[in-house]
């Protein structure tokens, strides 16, 4: 028996919803009800609550279980429209409407549009006692679709226009087997526990204030170490990589971004301009590129320069939409792990397999295994979407392709994909709980090198034109630190950890001993908090626990007089039983070798 479809299980779980919903509210008028990532919705124009949910979700069991079918007639528009006034579906009326005058159903009111074509039938679906006008396709049965769970209720207008009724839109989900919906279940409450805004909060990480304004985050003293910590990783990777550190303003003129390309084509997500009186309008930076371009024709270059690769964290703003910001995903000032590579044509293959390594070292380091790459490439049948320059379309996608070979990571090829001026690596990078997040793309430029006159010398006496690698693998400190927050669950390696050990003296006259050991902590280069309070020691350790502190140690007679200590191991249930010394030297490795 071939495989079922999943969009077209999940689109009939849809129509046995609305057929549940017709079957316990005879009265109610029907919208839309699609397909959506992991799952379907339908919009409804009938009261209902959360508190319905567990009967709806029977009533589809109910018709499952008697194996209703979906069966499809194809009928004469002017009937359906007929059919559909006898059944006072008004919305489905004004669907049909639109599909006589204007030849679509799009849903939204801007997307209908004159598309031509003379419909004469149009397909209708009749699931138990609901009838819907759909193109299907659909099950034969119900009792072929699998696990299914309706989620939430929603508020939407009709068409997504505020000047129409607001309906209800009830979602679900619904997958193959039990076993996969209880995955999905198990990962979106993992999801909100897990919610990097919820505990960012939770942990005094950042913040986001209306005074300072939206998209803009403020680091707070833990998150600043955080941020810190992954900057200081970065340098030193860096550095043994034969990288430069440079830093570029964050307002630059705007003749810049027109020779960039950035005026012409991004003007909508860059920050309207700064009018400086008698002089040209300043830009605050979308990019670094412009900037490190700038530094490259400092001073004139030949092939035995190249590769040269400069590196900076360099904070870039741009103009995200309000409607698409989100927490530390989706901002408006942003610093990224950027990095320039400018090579010789002989040195594009080695410099892309350098960069790849590298992506492979850090996501070692932060524990991220579930990673893919996905190379974008042109299509030469479309030109005119891409730079005109066929020979190096062909030599870098090759060169690019047997780099990928050759260092033996996963990956698949997509055609047409690639940016306009170059192929391109996407890495894909999958979360503990199986979220995918693009953070990182690796881009090969052949335009730059034409827009910004960059050349060098080759050893024939020519000039020659310089490729640029752009690279970012930890993407931006925000996006970066976003991800680890979810991917941790808050529970940071030891050595990213903002506090790494807890000192609990477990009475008032213990304060003197632990703030000595405090000062040794600090010297050795451990972060460690005191927590002198007067709250008993368990209500200590609850506190130290709540803020996922890797190691909690209570303090008192006996470590006072030397002897072990016993310590509370984040995540184990066992003490750690331990001398001070051997401790301390452990814990040392782990922060050192980033453990």
């Amino acid at each position: 028996m071939p495989e079922i479809p999943l969009a077209v299980m999940r689109h009939s779980c849809a129509h046995l919803m609305a057929a549940a919903v017709k079957r316990l509210y005879p009265q109610a008028k029907f919208g839309v009800g699609p397909v959506i990532a992991d799952g379907f919705y339908y919009d409804f124009d009938v009261a209902l609550t959360e508190a319905d949910l567990p009967s709806i979700e029977e009533e589809m069991r109910q018709l499952q279980k008697a194996e209703v079918a979906f069966v499809r007639e194809e009928v004469p528009l002017n009937e359906a429209i007929k059919i559909f006034k006898k059944l006072e579906q008004p919305y489905k009326v004004e669907l049909l409407e639109l599909l006589k005058t204007k030849g679509t159903t799009k849903i939204s009111a801007e997307e209908a549009q004159e598309v031509g074509g003379d419909i004469k039938s149009v397909p209708l679906y009749q699931t138990g006692d609901f009838l819907d006008l759909c193109r299907g396709p659909h099950l034969e049965r119900a009792s072929q679709i699998g696990a299914f769970k309706l989620l939430k209720l929603a508020g939407a207008y009709w068409r997504g226009s505020e000047k129409n009724t607001m309906l209800t839109r009830l979602y679900g989900t619904c997958w193959p087997s039990q076993e996969e919906l209880d995955k999905y279940l198990w990962q979106q409450e993992e999801a909100k526990k897990r919610d990097h805004r919820k505990l960012g909060q939770e942990l005094k990480l950042f913040m986001i204030n209306d005074e300072v304004g939206p998209g803009l985050v403020t680091w707070l003293p833990n998150g600043a170490i955080v941020r810190e910590e992954v900057e200081k990783l970065a340098k030193e990777e860096e550095t043994v990589g034969g990288y430069l550190r440079v830093a570029t303003p964050h307002i630059t003129k705007g003749v810049l971004y027109e020779r960039s390309g950035h005026l012409p084509y991004y003007k909508e997500t860059m920050f309207p301009p700064m009018s400086v009186t008698d002089e040209a309008d300043y830009y605050l930076k979308p990019m670094n590129c412009p900037h490190h371009h700038l530094i490259y024709l400092h001073e004139s270059r030949s092939y035995r320069d190249l590769p040269l690769r400069l590196a900076e964290y360099g904070t870039v703003y741009r103009y995200e939409k309000s409607g698409e910001l989100n927490g530390l995903m989706r901002v408006r000032a942003l610093a990224i792990n950027d990095a320039h590579i400018y090579v010789t044509p002989e040195q594009i293959k080695s410099e892309i397999r350098n960069v790849l390594a590298l992506h492979e070292r850090y996501y070692k380091i932060f524990g991220i295994t579930d990673f893919s790459l996905r190379f974008s490439r042109w299509d030469s049948a479309r030109q005119a979407k891409y730079i005109d320059q066929p020979d190096n379309w062909e030599m870098s996608e090759r060169l690019i392709k047997e780099a990928l070979e050759e260092i033996g990571l996963p990956y698949v090829e997509v055609k047409d994909e690639a940016a306009f001026y170059g192929p391109k690596i996407d890495v894909q990078i999958t979360s503990a709980i199986g979220t995918e997040y693009t953070l990182s793309t690796i881009q090969l430029d052949f335009a730059a090198g034409d827009r910004f006159n960059l050349r060098y010398t080759g050893s024939d006496g020519q000039e020659h034109k310089v490729f640029v690698i752009h690279r970012a693998p930890l993407a931006s400190h925000e996006r970066w630190i976003g991800f680890l927050i979810e991917h941790y669950a808050g529970a940071f390696p030891v050595w990213l950890s903002p506090t790494q050990l807890a000192v609990l003296p477990v009475s008032e006259k213990h304060n003197a001993g632990a703030r000595t050991l405090g000062r040794e902590l600090t010297e050795r280069g451990i972060r460690a908090v005191l927590d002198l309070s007067d709250n008993k020691i368990g209500h200590k350790v609850r506190q130290a626990a709540l803020q996922k502190i890797p190691y909690i140690l209570v303090w008192g007679e006996r470590e006072e007089q030397g002897g072990d200590w016993t310590l509370k191991v984040r995540g184990q249930d066992q003490p750690l039983i331990i001398s001070r010394e051997k401790f301390l030297a452990k814990l040392a490795i782990e922060i050192k070798d980033r453990v």
